[in-house]
């Protein structure tokens, strides 16, 4: 009960969030949670950076997603490099005083690009036509196949999918999740103002699967490589923040590219 309450809860505030709010609140909430998430990260990765530090590096490493509030791609690069050019400007003020500074460094630029492009790219759905559909049918692909897999893999789980980073991954719950996931693509397809090609539908979800799993065996690399069972604590049941998005972070630039190339409009 303590993970479904949060999991409902979380489920009808990114509903009234997308179709109760414009583009802009979207984009403030979205920066607020890349804020925790960030914080997370650095929670895990970075321990010996607080204080004035710490929440200079979170708003540099923020400047992606900043770039992007009026939901115009060609200012993401442009935030990707003030970003990188003022963790570079942090990281040069701190060397002799700061702890392990190249790790900084590399953990810094990293965050940028892992957590707050990733974030960015969701935004821009938002912005699209038919956004708040399609930010829909990505977050049901994505749960979808979390829930898949979980069941599937308690029930028929034996084979290990990468048991030195994930050992609870199995074989059984990767095709599970899949599927379940397809599933979910196809029935909220179903109700879309504008319905993809189911066939192609079917390939764009697999592959978004796909990725999803790489981004959650991507943030258990990064927990177990610094020794930590979850990123935080903010979700109660569900761990941190960002094990929550962590399958979102990878999956969403991919589908906002599908998008804008096309493929599914």
């Amino acid at each position: 009960m303590n993970r479904v309450l949060p999991g409902l809860l979380l489920a009808l505030c990114w509903i009234l969030l997308l179709f109760w709010g414009t583009p802009f609140h979207f984009w403030a909430v979205a920066v607020l949670g890349a804020g925790i998430a960030l914080h997370e990260f650095f929670r895990m990765t970075c321990p010996f950076v607080a204080g004035p530090r710490l929440y200079s590096s979170l708003l540099c490493c923020l400047l992606p997603l900043v770039a992007v509030c009026t939901g115009q791609m060609a200012l993401l690069p442009a935030g990707l490099v003030a970003s990188l050019l003022a963790i570079v400007g942090l990281s040069l003020h701190g060397y002799g005083t700061m702890t392990d500074i190249f790790r900084y460094l590399t953990c810094s630029s990293f965050a940028g690009l892992y957590v707050s492009c990733a974030v960015a790219h969701i935004v821009l759905i938002r912005f699209l036509p038919n956004g708040p559909h399609w930010l829909t049918l990505l977050v049901a692909i994505i749960a979808g196949s979390d829930t898949g897999a979980y069941y599937t893999g308690r029930a028929f789980g034996r084979r290990k999918l990468f048991p030195q980073i994930s050992p609870k991954k199995t074989v059984a719950g990767g095709v599970g999740g899949i599927l379940s996931g397809v599933v979910a693509a196809e029935g909220v397809n179903f109700f879309l103002p504008a319905p993809a090609n189911p066939w192609l539908l079917l390939l764009v979800s697999t592959l978004l699967i796909i990725v999803g799993i790489a981004g959650d065996l991507v943030e258990s690399l990064i927990k177990r490589s610094v020794g930590v069972k979850d990123s935080g604590t903010v979700l109660l049941g569900h761990g941190g923040l960002l094990d929550r998005i962590d399958s979102l972070l990878l999956a969403g630039p991919v589908f906002y590219y599908l998008l804008y190339f096309g493929v599914l409009q």
